[in-house]
């Protein structure tokens, strides 16, 4: 058995797998299972996997099913002791498995979170998670303080399957709520300090790209909000949650590629506001904020004429 089953999904990867693939099988820490999972590609990147020769390497090709299925598909493959996540256009430091297994088994940690760099353009920007308590229960804005990526952290194998957390499937951000319940079901959560992963990100990533697969947000915020309405220790880091990924997106509307899309999905997002969280305008989340953007994220109006002007 492996200490650690690292999954890779892969879709139409051919300018980034073998960066990503080399800083995994160069790792310091030998005891690894790397699980490729080509999803339906129709670049060269079977060409590219096909040309390592690593044994530990285990090779799968599917059809196309999208990242929630195919991760899934990766956690029914695995069999090390831990699991990781690894984006086909992201890599990791060197010793990245070899901090991450050795702070997790030392201190009895069920997931480890690090921190990473953002890639744009080559240029390294350190993300750095403010410190966090060693479970939900004992540190509510967990939920707040830790990116809800399925990256840049390292899961114990049992806590994923006797817990049965599963990425949501045909939705797109399906990450998030299996982070939140791998972060709540985890008993003793850990951290290290250093930067392990480099998330790269492009112009036309999922990341960057907005169209009419936003309106998915709502559904996954649904699906975070509903999994903790009966715990009460958690409900004003839910709600903050909730203020903080409606606005962000709201704002990004000014980047959306239909207009139309955009006025609609912000008119969605605010129902929502007004149905969930009726107080939103007082979240502490805008006591963070600069007082002109909490201006332009607190009301429709507003917010609808700034994506309006941003895009003249």
């Amino acid at each position: 058995m492996a200490d650690i089953s690292i999954i890779v999904p892969i879709y139409n990867a051919e300018d980034s797998l073998n960066k990503c693939i080399d800083s995994l099988i160069n790792q310091t820490k030998k005891e690894l299972e790397i699980i490729l999972v080509n999803d339906g590609s129709t670049d060269d990147s079977e060409d590219i996997i096909k040309s390592y020769k690593d044994k530990r390497i285990k090779y799968f090709k599917n059809k196309n099913q999208g990242i929630g299925k195919t991760r899934n598909f990766g956690i029914s493959k695995a069999t090390g002791k831990y699991i990781m996540f690894v984006d086909s256009d992201d890599y990791l430091r060197e010793d990245a498995c070899d901090i991450l297994y050795n702070y997790a088994t030392n201190n009895s940690c069920d997931l480890v979170v690090c921190n990473f760099y953002r890639v744009i353009n080559d240029e390294l920007l350190e993300e750095k998670i403010d410190t966090i308590g060693h479970s939900l229960k004992d540190d509510p804005n967990i939920l707040l303080k830790v990116n809800l990526s399925p990256w840049n952290k390292l899961y114990k194998r049992e806590l994923i399957i006797d817990n049965n957390i599963k990425f949501v499937e045909n939705l797109k951000y399906e990450d998030a709520p299996f982070v939140v319940e791998a972060l709540d079901k985890a008993k003793k959560i850990g951290q290290v300090s250093e930067c392990l992963n480099y998330y790269v990100i492009h112009d036309n990533s999922e990341t960057t790209v907005r169209d009419r697969r936003c309106f998915d947000i709502l559904d996954i915020i649904d699906i975070i909000r509903v999994y903790f309405q009966n715990k009460e220790y958690m409900k004003d880091s839910v709600c903050e949650l909730i203020v903080r990924i409606i606005t962000n997106y709201n704002i990004q509307q000014r980047v959306q590629k239909d207009k139309k899309i955009g006025m609609e999905f912000i008119d969605k997002s605010f129902s929502y506001l007004n149905e969930y969280v009726p107080n939103y305008k007082r979240n502490d989340y805008f006591k963070k904020r600069n007082v002109f953007k909490a201006i332009i994220e607190k009301n429709k109006l507003i917010t609808k004429m700034y994506c309006f002007l941003y895009r003249r």
